[in-house]
């Protein structure tokens, strides 16, 4: 993933749009999307958008781990 571009391949990655990754980090879509169209990314943004990956990574992981658990509790029943 190029920096200059982080705006246009998180949003291409998750299949959102600039609104709805706005709204996750604080940012309103209209400034994403001229910020996309620059290319000028703030290293606030950028980190902004890096914590919401990994917030999203981790969900995923949380998950797996309560499925994980389940399956054990079902198990030992």
């Amino acid at each position: 993933m190029e920096d200059n571009n982080i705006v246009k391949e998180i949003t291409k990655t998750l299949g959102i749009t600039y609104k709805e990754l706005g709204e996750v980090i604080g940012y309103g879509g209209d400034s994403l999307k001229n910020i996309a169209s620059k290319n000028e990314v703030s290293v606030q943004l950028q980190k902004s958008i890096e914590l919401y990956m990994e917030n999203l990574h981790l969900k995923e992981q949380l998950k797996d781990c309560h499925t994980l658990k389940e399956a054990l509790k079902r198990l030992s029943s």
